[in-house]
């Protein structure tokens, strides 16, 4: 593609993700759908721009004063993410002297709220939360995340499939913490890969890996995945399971459990029921009272912990979306809990950093059902799920995953067992 017709798709691209009515990944995925003639590198130059424009957009937006034309196009410019050579090709002399005017300005010079990018009132809370970790933080959420697989133990073990992910002239690695991980180096065409056709590797982060790690799913049990979405963590289950017994992937969206079924079959497993709910009081969900074994609550979040790949969250979350879902939470914890037979695990996990949704919603479910279940403590069960240096990824009972510490999106779980009637 011409420059000129490159960056003129990369204005096109930011103006539609800066429309925030979409979560940007849908935004970018349909306009690579219209736009076929884009080749691979030409697509990763135009997703990398529009994300890093999502990551500094008060920065950028303040640099971009300065300057004439489109404010989309200024944008653009300053979050360019490709050839430099084609970017030098596409400006005019008058735009390549004001970009490098504004790379020349020091960002540790400008206001807070420009060097770290954030909403105030999500800034204001983790300030709080973290103290003197706070620009740690901000400066690893500002990185773009590295890609992490999970091998699937059904099919295969990790040293094999790093022996055929390294012949096919992949670099990988395994992850830190996780027994089921591999970190890869840039973004290779995993699709193009016979390891992923025969169904050994799926994308997780490392720290999803371990909240499915926690639930301890195991041969022949009853376990329930009571936010499945996509299936990500429903697959490492049933993996964990060895393709035996019963697991219920449930979720209120049709569409999301759709995107369950490629990944299904590649897997090979047979033990996964995909089951659509109407809400978490749905009749499916109260027959199975007091019958399952283990149950994972993925539940609905603000996403804030996942701002690596998802930098479009902070800008499209709110306050008020907080408050509700809160509320939310704590009923779909409460539904999922009454699925538990004495003696079943109960895991409650987001991937959000905020105590609200986290510590807040798991103090509430131990005040009102402390005479029934019991808190386990994390690193227990993470030691016997042979998770490495398990001891930096717990706080208090609690697993808690910092970017900044642990290289992970930002996880919470808490875990408890029914006691026995």
């Amino acid at each position: 593609m011409h420059p000129n017709a490159l960056l003129e798709a990369a204005t096109e691209l930011v103006h539609r993700v800066l429309r925030l009515e979409h979560p940007a990944d849908r935004v970018v995925a349909d306009f690579f759908r219209e736009s076929r003639a884009l080749g691979a590198r030409e697509r990763h130059t135009l997703a990398d721009t529009a994300y890093a424009v999502l990551r500094e957009l008060p920065v950028l937006r303040h640099l971009a004063q300065s300057g004439s034309g489109e404010m989309e196009r200024r944008l653009a410019l300053l979050a360019w993410s490709g050839n430099a050579g084609f970017l030098r090709a596409a400006m005019s002399d008058t735009e390549t002297a004001w970009l490098a005017r504004s790379r020349a300005v020091s960002r540790d010079s400008l206001p807070a709220p420009l060097r770290h990018n954030l909403p105030d009132w999500f800034a204001e809370r983790m300030r709080a939360q973290l103290g003197d970790d706070f620009w740690p933080w901000v400066q690893s959420i500002a990185l773009p995340a590295p890609l992490d697989l999970r091998v699937n133990v059904a099919k295969a073990g990790r040293d094999d499939t790093l022996t055929r992910l390294r012949a096919a002239g992949i670099e990988a690695e395994p992850t830190p913490h996780s027994p089921i991980g591999l970190r890869v180096a840039g973004k290779p065409a995993l699709q193009k890969l016979d390891i992923f056709d025969d169904g050994w590797i799926e994308v997780q982060d490392e720290g999803s890996q371990l909240l499915a790690l926690l639930v301890g799913a195991r041969r022949g049990e009853m376990v329930a995945d009571f936010c499945a979405g996509a299936g990500g963590k429903t697959l490492a289950l049933g993996a964990q399971m060895r393709n035996t017994g019963r697991l219920y992937a449930f979720d209120i969206s049709g569409h999301r459990l759709a995107a369950l079924k490629p990944r299904l079959a590649r897997s090979g497993l047979s033990n996964v029921y995909p089951v659509q709910i109407a809400h978490e009081r749905d009749d499916r969900i109260k027959r199975l009272a007091g019958k399952i074994d283990r149950v994972l609550v993925d539940a609905p979040c603000t996403g804030l912990g996942t701002l690596r790949r998802h930098p479009d969250l902070k800008w499209r979350q709110s306050e008020a979306t907080l408050a509700a879902l809160g509320d939310a939470q704590g009923r779909i914890l409460e539904a999922a809990a009454r699925l538990l037979k004495p003696g079943g695990r109960l895991v409650y996990a987001t991937c959000s950093p905020l105590v609200e949704e986290d510590e807040a919603v798991a103090a509430a479910f131990d005040k009102t059902h402390g005479d029934t279940f019991t808190r386990l403590p994390v690193l227990d069960l993470l030691q016997r799920a042979q998770v490495v240096a398990a001891e930096p990824l717990v706080s208090g009972n609690d697993l808690r995953l910092w970017t900044y510490r642990h290289a992970t999106d930002g996880f919470f779980a808490a875990a408890w067992e029914r006691r026995a009637a």
